[in-house]
């Protein structure tokens, strides 16, 4: 062995139990000791309607709906079905975006151009631009075009389009706003990450766009979220931008009506009540809020209330502040960075609101303030923000 290779291997010898001890486990596997940060079990959790009846039995669903029948889809399958619903409901519905023809990257669009035509559903060339700039005109038009962002990534070229055109005809266009709108306009697009989609298939830019009047921002949490959420939007009178967690097209799996259904825009929903602390979440992050929401209510003794805000803007500021005035606590998670995310809209206008009832600061577990990693918020930190507010 050469005397350079003897003296680094002499060097780092040291390092070898270190080694061992540390770094045996791939980072991204659970540790044998964790007791809060598990996978979230799709199969059992409390977010999902995994039996028909209790699908049927959501009081926001029309009184044919909930003696109708369900059908048992993950999320992309429900984005499918809310789609071929629209289309065969309305000749005036429109499907596009790049590769939507063959049923998209995420399988989302399956089997809807074979059975609509390519008139109606169709490929695009890749052009963000473009292909919300063609919407726009559409919709003017008085079609309701769905478009596609193949990733909210890609969205910043639309930009523009969306924010100056579409955001503002109705308003530029004062009393001839009914008939000079982007009303019936719906941009999909999936967001957040998986895990390993790094810097340009992880972000979750919706707070962007919170920022503008005249566009209603959505993001659903399941499929039965979905479908109705979905449907609401591509009938709105406003246009739409609806954002899809990735990583739970496949993962999270319920009962879903068959029949057609919208659920209301920008109205929260209370998905369990509480006593003590509120948490407002959205999207993906509910899964982690109610899994540290049965532990703490297990180890502290404590009643937590949880709400998904779906419509991020315009949102449902009565039910956050009755249940923060009944609580006086809250805390905001979500996914996206925390910087002037929604979460940071939600806690001044709680702190503006209930301040007299609050108990402790309100709380913001988010995104760090850096490009789109890897990990994000976590049941360990919504548990640690749970027992902080509590113990204030």
């Amino acid at each position: 062995m050469p005397p350079s290779v003897r003296r680094l291997a002499s060097a780092t010898n040291h390092l070898q139990p270190f080694r061992s001890k540390h770094y045996s486990r791939p980072s991204s596997s659970l540790s044998p000791s964790a007791r809060l940060n598990h996978p979230i079990d799709y199969g059992t959790t409390p977010i999902l309607n995994h039996t028909s009846k209790s699908a049927l039995l959501n009081p926001e669903l029309p009184a044919d709906v909930r003696n109708g029948r369900t059908t048992r889809q993950n999320l992309f399958q429900a984005i499918n079905s809310a789609l071929q619903t629209a289309l065969a409901r309305d000749a005036s519905v429109l499907l596009f975006g790049e590769d939507v023809s063959f049923g998209g990257v995420f399988r989302c669009s399956m089997n809807l151009q074979s059975e609509f035509g390519a008139d109606r559903v169709f490929n695009t060339p890749l052009s963000e631009q473009g292909i919300a700039g063609f919407a726009i005109g559409c919709a003017m038009e008085g079609m309701k075009p769905v478009a596609e962002i193949q990733f909210a990534d890609y969205v910043y070229p639309a930009f523009d389009q969306l924010v100056n055109e579409a955001a503002k005809l109705r308003y530029r266009a004062g009393v001839n706003g009914d008939e000079q709108s982007c009303g019936g306009l719906t941009v999909r697009m999936p967001c957040g990450g998986v895990g390993h989609g790094a810097l340009y298939h992880s972000q979750s830019p919706e707070s962007l766009f919170t920022h503008i009047p005249g566009l209603r921002v959505v993001m659903p949490r399941s499929p039965l979220q979905a479908k109705g959420l979905l449907l609401a939007s591509i009938f709105s009178p406003d246009p739409v931008v609806f954002f899809e967690p990735k990583i739970l097209y496949r993962a999270a799996v319920e009962q879903v009506p068959t029949d057609f259904y919208t659920l209301p825009l920008s109205k929260a929903e209370v998905m369990k009540g509480g006593k003590d602390v509120t948490i407002i979440s959205y999207g993906a992050p509910l899964y982690t809020c109610s899994a540290a929401v049965e532990k703490a209510e297990k180890d502290l003794g404590c009643s937590v209330e949880l709400i998904d805000l779906r419509t991020l803007y315009p949102w449902d500021r009565k039910t956050i502040m009755q249940s923060v005035n009944k609580t006086g606590r809250a805390i905001v998670v979500h996914e996206s960075m925390v910087n002037a995310g929604v979460g940071a809209e939600v806690a001044a206008t709680v702190q503006e609101h209930c301040f007299l009832r609050l108990e402790a600061p309100v709380q913001r577990v988010a995104g760090w303030s850096t490009h789109a990693g890897l990990v994000y918020e976590n049941v360990a930190r919504v548990y640690d923000a749970i027992k902080a507010s509590l113990h204030y």
